[in-house]
Parts: C-alpha cells; sequence; structure tokens
C-alpha cells in the first residue's frame, strides 16, 4: 500500500461558509427524528456533509463573474449559444438542450428512446436513471464486469460493460425489445468506477450491430477521461479534451447532470451528436416538462456558469487534485483496516459495508447502519449503495440484493481540505471500536420508486 499524500491545491480560497459540530446526543437526537434516513437531516446538523458531489462543489470566480453576463431573455438567450459552442468544442455534438439538472434530462429523453415493456441495457444503472426507466413501464438491466465485485482486488476499469454478457442479452431477447445501450461514466453504483476507451469503443459496437443508439450518462464524463489517460496504454500523453472527444466520437447522445464535473449548483443538458429527428424529437419533450428549449429550466446566469464550468472540469491540475484527494482519502481509510472499493474512483470512497459489518444481512441494510453510526460518531453524512438503494423488484415486489454493500463517501469538488480528510478516518476509527455492536434496520415507511430519499427506518430489536 503507497503511503497517503495529500495533493497541492491548485486554487486558493476567496470565501467560506461557516459549519459547526453539534454534540454527540444532539446528533443521535437528530438522526432518530429523521428516520435514520441522513437525506432527512438539516444541513447544519451536518459537519461534513459527503452526501453527494451534485451541485455541492464550489464554483470559480470565472463562473461567478459568468453569472452577473446572464441574459434571461425566455428565448435565444445569449448564453445559450455559449454552452451550445461548448458543447460543439468539447463533445463535438451539434446539438444541445439545457436541462435544470440530470433527471430532467432522463425524464425529457427517455420516453423518446423507450416504449414499455422494453429494455434499457447499462453497465449500471444509477438510481434515478433506473427511476425513469421503470416509470415508463421499461426494464434496466446492468452489465458490469464480474471484477467489479471483488473490492479488494485491483482493476484499472472496473466499471467497464460486460460485452459478452450485453451482446448474450440483445440476441437472446431481441434487439426489437430493447431501448438503447448506455453507458455510465464513472461507473457510480460500481464505485465511481472508469470506463476504459476499449470497452467505448466495444460497446458502441455492439450497439451499432444491432441498430440501438448509444448514450452516454456523462455527469463525470472529465473524471473518466482522467482515468483513460492514466492506466490506459497510448493515452498517457494525450490531452483530456482530446480524450473527450474521442469518447464521444463513438455516442449518438448524452444526458448529463452538469452539477458533477461541470461543477455548478444547478443544470444539466441533453446533447445529439447528428440525429435531426432525434433532437426534436427531445426537444418537443423538454418544451412542457423543462421550459423553452434554449434554456430548459434553467437561469441564463445558471447556464453561463455552466458552459464555463465544461471547460475548468476537464482541465488536468483540476482533475489531478481531484481524483488524488479522493485516493488520499481512501488509503487512509485502508491504513486503520476500512475495506473499501479498490482503487478508489474519481468522486467518492466507497467503504464495502459487507465487510466491515457481517453481521448484519442485506435485508437489514449494512451500509444504511454504517452510515447512521459514522454520522452519529463523527458529524459526517454518507450514503448508502446497496441494497437500500436498489430497491424491491417492480415485477415482484421482493427486495432486491446488491452486489456490493457500499457507503459512498462522496467528495465534493473544491469544498473540504487535507484536515477535513483525516477528520473523516478519525470518524471511522470510532465507527471500527463499535463495528461489532451495529445493528440493522428496517422500514417505517418506503416509497414506491426511488424510496431512499424519503424512508424512514426504524433499528431491528
Amino acid at each position: 500500500m503507497t503511503k497517503a499524500i495529500h495533493p497541492l491545491e491548485p486554487f486558493k480560497i476567496k470565501m467560506i461558509e461557516k459549519i459547526d459540530m453539534i454534540d454527540r446526543d444532539e446528533r443521535t437526537q437528530a438522526v432518530k427524528r429523521a428516520g435514520y434516513n441522513p437525506f432527512a437531516l438539516r444541513a447544519e446538523e451536518v459537519y461534513i456533509d459527503l452526501l453527494t458531489d451534485s451541485g455541492t462543489g464550489a464554483m470559480s470566480d470565472h463562473q461567478w463573474a459568468g453569472l452577473m453576463s446572464g441574459d434571461e431573455s425566455y428565448a435565444g438567450g445569449r448564453n445559450f449559444y455559449n454552452l451550445e459552442a461548448a458543447v460543439q468544442d468539447i463533445f463535438g455534438f451539434q446539438y444541445v438542450i439545457p436541462t435544470h439538472q440530470g433527471r430532467g434530462a432522463e425524464q425529457a429523453f427517455f420516453p423518446v428512446l423507450a416504449k414499455p415493456g422494453q429494455f434499457a441495457l447499462n453497465n449500471y444503472h444509477f438510481d434515478t436513471t433506473k427511476g425513469h426507466v421503470e416509470l415508463l413501464g421499461a426494464k434496466a438491466r446492468n452489465f458490469t464486469i464480474k471484477e467489479s465485485f471483488d473490492t479488494s482486488t485491483y482493476h484499472p476499469f472496473k466499471g467497464n460493460m460486460d460485452i459478452k454478457a450485453l451482446e448474450a442479452f440483445i440476441e437472446k431477447e431481441g434487439a426489437e425489445n430493447c431501448a438503447f445501450v448506455m453507458l455510465t461514466i464513472t461507473n457510480n453504483s460500481a464505485g465511481g468506477q472508469p470506463v476504459s476507451m476499449q470497452n467505448i469503443k466495444d460497446t458502441a459496437a455492439v450497439a451499432k450491430k444491432f441498430n440501438l443508439k448509444f448514450i452516454f450518462d456523462s455527469a463525470r464524463f472529465a473524471e473518466n477521461a482522467y482515468f483513460i489517460k492514466m492506466r490506459e496504454a497510448g493515452y498517457e500523453n494525450t490531452a483530456i479534451i482530446d480524450i473527450v472527444r474521442e469518447m464521444y466520437s463513438y455516442a449518438d447522445a448524452l444526458t448529463m447532470s452538469a452539477k458533477k464535473d461541470a461543477i455548478v449548483n444547478m443544470g444539466g443538458m441533453i446533447a445529439v451528436r447528428e440525429d435531426e429527428e432525434l433532437y426534436i424529437a427531445a426537444r418537443t419533450y423538454v418544451v412542457p416538462m423543462e421550459g423553452f428549449y434554449t434554456y430548459g429550466g434553467l437561469s441564463g446566469r445558471d447556464i453561463e456558469a455552466l458552459a464555463r464550468g465544461l471547460y475548468e472540469g476537464i482541465d488536468e491540475k483540476h482533475l489531478n487534485y481531484r481524483v488524488k484527494q479522493i485516493e488520499y482519502l481512501g488509503t487512509k481509510l485502508m491504513e486503520i483496516g476500512v475495506p473499501i472499493q479498490y482503487p478508489t474512483g474519481g468522486h467518492a470512497v466507497f467503504v464495502d459495508a459487507k465487510k466491515l459489518l457481517p453481521q448484519i444481512p442485506a435485508h437489514e441494510f449494512p451500509a444504511q447502519a454504517l452510515s447512521v453510526a459514522l454520522y452519529i460518531e463523527s458529524g459526517v453524512r454518507a450514503v448508502e449503495i446497496g441494497s437500500f438503494l436498489e430497491g424491491r423488484d417492480p415485477e415482484t415486489g421482493e427486495q432486491a440484493h446488491s452486489e456490493m454493500e457500499l457507503l459512498r463517501l462522496t467528495i465534493p469538488r473544491r469544498v473540504y481540505t487535507q484536515t477535513h480528510m483525516d477528520q473523516i478516518v478519525e470518524g471511522f476509527k470510532k465507527v471500527v471500536a463499535i463495528k461489532d455492536t451495529l445493528k440493522g434496520y428496517t422500514f417505517e415507511y418506503e416509497a414506491p420508486v426511488l424510496r431512499h430519499f424519503t424512508a424512514r427506518l426504524k433499528p431491528v430489536e
């Protein structure tokens, strides 16, 4: 194991936000009041917030300056055309439609792509993506490589699509029963793990063979490009923007939550390479759901911050710091015996709760138990990525069991310091000391879709 070395920050701090640590008794009462669901905690009750990296990053002075140039015209504002130019330059896609965030893009685009009963094929659907597929009456199917589920063994691209399994499934079910092929980059549910360029090419070839649209879920596209540069032979001397351009040269369209790698507090988009018919169909859905297609639920100032953030997100110095801060935290946790998805991904450290809390079965949600314990002991809020998030089989109503029970420690971009990372480790030291006493949770309330956002839980007796 390499020694944990925190990277040098490629920025300086110009503004701060005050945070406070409430005491342990207050945290215990707060999480009980929240139904043992960290989503229901008040932000001021959290000291270090690792719930998500979505919209929680710190914008730059350049982005803040862009807010002042917001054109709030209802249609055809100049900020839209700045975004369009950025998308054409970075991704090589002709058409772009802004949306208020990634799920806005999914709810407007998926009805164009999928019909009830069809299969949506993905390396690993994340929660909202799966939710939008199922709300359409379609069925989400995942094809992640088996190496992804062995958290302790190194593989450079654990996010890869299982090409043989994907092709076999399409041949068995029939291409006419499949809606589209999607790659989530990086693969969030597998532990923020990247997808290789070769795997992108191979997935695109399968989609083309069966005449299926090939789509990227692009929330963390820049981090994925950085891993290709660092880990895939032949790309070590290639600029990040050129890696991104090649990645997207194989795709037909993308959906994006720009709240991640574009480092904005709100924003997303649909983009289409050259299929004007597909673009017009998506645009038609956006107008009633998100707003006119040149603003898509966003103010002009937010669109400007997004256009500028796309370039900041692919800056190699930023990405080097970003990925190495995650690696620092992961290494420090391994040093104290906390099992994680190894190697660390681009946006989070994923703790293997199945290994850390083997006494808690999947249906009692070991990663959720770990999340509650970490908050009580340290004031750190994290999020479960396991059977609690996986939900129930939409056809049988039975609890699905995730291949992995992970606790995601999601690091916002340009927000927390080395001291904060070390404080997270100190919190885990306290949890490790009591891990054998921890018990699981069961439901007091659960919603039929995306239940983990609003569920209320109680400790198992």
